[in-house]
């Protein structure tokens, strides 16, 4: 009987010391160790991608999407979108913003649907009209053949930053005409901030819309 406790206690004491130094090594140690190497060569990225605008103030994450819509009026359950700024893919994952306020994120995650599931393909029709509606303006009409995927789609994360550049300037016309803005000025915008293919071959052209709508709201404001 005393053998047995002995050798429970032997055991019970080799597992609590086992514990200890495991927490310490993989709960203090070696995060520290990660942050510290992540913190002197990669700053930026460690501290969450942010960006910030022209007064340095923190707007957002270049990892994260936001939307960019007006105020929600009464009787409202989803906001407008606010015309005056490139609007970014459709998603329900994205978090309200306007370049320069308070942004959060509200869910992550694709709608999970199939290609003919009738609910998506509604969705898609009334996005398709709306983004047909919103960029067509005195001097330009948007067909709908014009308009890419990506603008009546969201991505499978919901969070995507990015939007093709065949959907910034579909939206360049508007944008100039609400900002008061001249539409070569407004393109000469979407071309600098248009991103190649990582390492000339790796994914697709994009545009980051925050760092987009960031660039916008500094012309508006010298305009």
């Amino acid at each position: 009987m005393n053998n047995s406790a002995a050798n429970t206690g032997r055991v019970l004491w080799a597992g609590l010391r086992a514990l200890l130094v495991l927490t310490l090594v993989c709960g203090v140690l070696y995060p520290l160790a990660v942050t510290g190497i992540a913190q002197l060569t990669m700053p930026g990225r460690a501290n969450g991608s942010e960006i910030e605008d022209a007064s340095g103030k923190v707007v957002g994450s270049e990892l994260i999407g936001q939307t960019y819509t007006l105020p929600l009026k009464d009787g409202e359950e989803t906001p407008a979108p606010d015309l005056r700024w490139f609007q970014p893919r459709p998603s329900n994952g994205l978090g309200t913003n306007s370049v320069n306020t308070q942004y959060s994120i509200i869910l992550s995650g694709a709608t999970n649907r199939s290609g003919d599931n009738e609910d998506l393909i509604k969705w898609v029709k009334d996005a398709k009209a709306a983004v047909v509606k919103d960029n067509s303006t005195a001097d330009y009409q948007v067909k709908p053949s014009d308009v890419p995927a990506d603008a009546v789609t969201s991505s499978g994360s919901g969070l995507d930053p990015h939007i093709s550049p065949e959907y910034a300037r579909l939206q360049v016309h508007r944008v100039a005409a609400r900002n008061g803005l001249d539409v070569a000025t407004v393109e000469r915008l979407v071309a600098e901030h248009t991103d190649d293919r990582i390492l000339g071959f790796i994914g697709e052209p994009r545009v980051n819309v925050l760092k987009l709508n960031i660039a916008l709201k500094d012309l508006v404001a010298k305009g």
